[in-house]
């Protein structure tokens, strides 16, 4: 193979046979559970990057069930994101995320930076609740519980929730072990369609682990439960800061 047809080539590993095609990327009938927790605020601090803040401590514990996404199948998701500002604008920080199917684990975490590891989430009704559970091999470390569609919510209002910026930290090491990229990135949802949205009671039980430690942003208080159903695009994003350079600079 020639130097040319290799760089016409690459998208992604392996060269020949790359774990997931290029995009985009289209879910649908994409279902949400998200409750979202008041947890400490020291807790937080240790783990939103600067230059993102944060005002409350808040978190949104998330369980998504995608049953037909291009090019990624068939699979569930789990973890928290924390509602964050950069520059000014509102967003959410993907601080750890858990799912069950390898090509969005490599395409998320080469493409976007999302900081996904394998695991075993559920999402389903169980006769009157909504029920979203994850296991990290053999253990239980998160259990949410939602009653199931008590009251409709506006769709327009919860489809302007989606539209918010996400932020994430990209890392991707260099041969010698130090990080040859490391930044946040800006990735937005495309064509969002919600075709429902419901709040209801709610509950969420996360326990220890030494690695999947989802407890260490502790449930406080819960302030609010969603369910959605959705179709969407997952926007590829941009740069936003390049801790690399000596300044925020990250023109090509």
């Amino acid at each position: 193979m020639k130097i040319d047809d290799v760089v016409q080539r690459a998208f992604a590993m392996p060269l020949t046979s790359p774990a997931f095609p290029p995009g985009p990327y289209r879910f649908i009938d994409r279902e949400y559970l998200i409750i979202t927790y008041r947890t400490d605020r020291a807790a937080l601090e240790a783990v939103v990057p600067e230059p993102l803040t944060f005002d409350e401590p808040i978190v949104k514990y998330e369980f998504i069930r995608m049953p037909n996404s291009t090019g990624f199948g068939d699979y569930t998701e789990s973890g928290q994101v924390i509602p964050v500002r950069f520059e000014g604008q509102d967003g959410g920080y993907t601080h750890a995320m858990f799912l069950n199917d390898g090509p969005p684990i490599y395409g998320g975490r080469e493409l976007w930076g999302f900081p996904k590891k394998y695991a075993q989430p559920s999402l389903a009704p169980d006769k009157d609740t909504l029920v979203g559970t994850l296991d990290y091999g053999s253990v239980r470390i998160a259990t949410g519980t939602m009653g199931y569609k008590h009251k409709a919510l506006d769709l327009n209002a919860v489809r302007s929730s989606l539209l918010n910026p996400n932020y994430l930290l990209k890392i991707i090491p260099h041969v010698d072990g130090s990080p040859r990229i490391l930044e946040i990135v800006d990735y937005r949802l495309e064509d969002v369609v919600v075709k429902g949205a419901w709040s209801g009671p709610a509950a969420l039980d996360l326990r220890p682990h030494a690695l999947a430690p989802i407890a260490d942003l502790p449930v406080r208080e819960i302030i609010s439960a969603t369910h959605i159903l959705a179709d969407l695009t997952l926007g590829l994003g941009k740069v936003v800061y390049d801790y690399l350079k000596p300044t925020k600079d990250i023109s090509p």
